[in-house]
């Protein structure tokens, strides 16, 4: 199966609201080997100026690796995930993520490049906490691009 050029400038909206927990971050920084005390102790995070517990920078993946997975379970992309191999992931942070965020991502083609057989996916994905009422804050943007191997490669 190919991959289908006509994702580039495809958009795929907020979806599942991902709730961010003390012990998801506490989890996150161990298996990354984060260390700083404002992860674990929440007086720790408030002695900072925190409202509770802040995530090491690229806890973001989470929330945007399961934006991605809406293109990558899309029928119409045509991306075998067991030829996908991960090439880059780049963070712009507009704000940490804290314990309490409730966040959403929109996912964006940026650009989808045909490379011998298979294609290079750029994306981006546009991470918000959810405010009361409808407000969204910007907390993160993640840009991650993706190799779709060929067949035969």
């Amino acid at each position: 199966m190919t991959i289908n050029p006509d994702l580039q400038g495809r958009s795929y909206p907020a979806a599942e609201v991902y709730d961010v927990g003390r012990e998801k971050i506490r989890e996150f920084a161990r298996a990354v080997k984060a260390t700083h005390p404002a992860h674990f102790d929440v007086d720790a995070a408030q002695g900072l100026g925190h409202p509770d517990l802040v995530a090491p920078p690229t806890f973001a993946i989470i929330v945007a690796q399961r934006a991605d997975a809406q293109l990558i379970e899309d029928p119409e992309a045509g991306i075998d995930f067991s030829r996908v191999v991960h090439a880059d992931q780049r963070f712009t942070h507009h704000r940490p993520i804290f314990a309490g965020d409730r966040l959403v991502a929109e996912l964006h083609v940026d650009g989808v490049r045909a490379m011998g057989g298979g294609a290079m996916i750029t994306t981006r994905s546009e991470i918000f906490a959810l405010g009361d009422g409808n407000g969204r804050e910007p907390v993160s943007t993640t840009k991650s691009s993706i190799l779709v191997r060929g067949e035969g490669q």
